[in-house]
């Protein structure tokens, strides 16, 4: 079963990386008294991920904070490195990447997927939420092969609401 609108956010360890290597992150922590745009990809470097979601969280990330997000969270079932390679690449200081590296973030959600007939593993499903406090207030879940409700400008919509 999957994390619904109104659940607390499971209290897991990510990495972020940082100057002097890969840093723990306790989700609990790090939602706590915030209010957070979330959002998932299945994979950095991944055509959909790079060429749609990541630079539509890049090019918005200012209105959301304008509409009262604290701020503005990727996370991918990939290490720190690699997120932190993408967000050179084709991100911005605008999002903080959080590195779900073994998927017990995506578990934990219930928003993980198998994806080895691509060659790709355990992977978290494409998703959007908005976090206030630690607590999922918007859920937004892509269906298999599709992008579109967990895009930037959705979770934008869902805010003028």
């Amino acid at each position: 079963m999957s994390i619904a609108v109104g659940d607390a956010l499971p209290d897991v360890n990510l990495m972020v990386a940082s100057p002097q290597g890969p840093w723990p992150v306790q989700t609990g922590e790090f939602f706590k008294g915030r209010r957070v745009a979330l959002f998932s990809v299945p994979g950095a470097f991944t055509s959909t991920c790079s060429t749609r979601h990541l630079p539509g969280f890049v090019d918005h990330a200012g209105s959301l904070r304008a509409k009262g997000i604290d701020e503005v969270v990727c996370t991918s079932v990939n290490d720190s490195f690699v997120m932190s390679a993408w967000q050179q690449r084709d991100g911005s200081d605008a999002v903080t990447m959080l590195a779900d590296g073994n998927g017990e973030f995506a578990k934990a959600l219930g928003l993980h997927m198998d994806a080895s007939a691509y060659g790709l593993g355990l992977r978290a499903q494409r998703y959007s939420m908005i976090v206030t406090d630690g607590v999922v207030d918007h859920l937004n879940i892509e269906p298999p092969g599709t992008f579109g409700i967990s895009s930037a400008e959705h979770l934008l919509a869902q805010l003028s609401d």
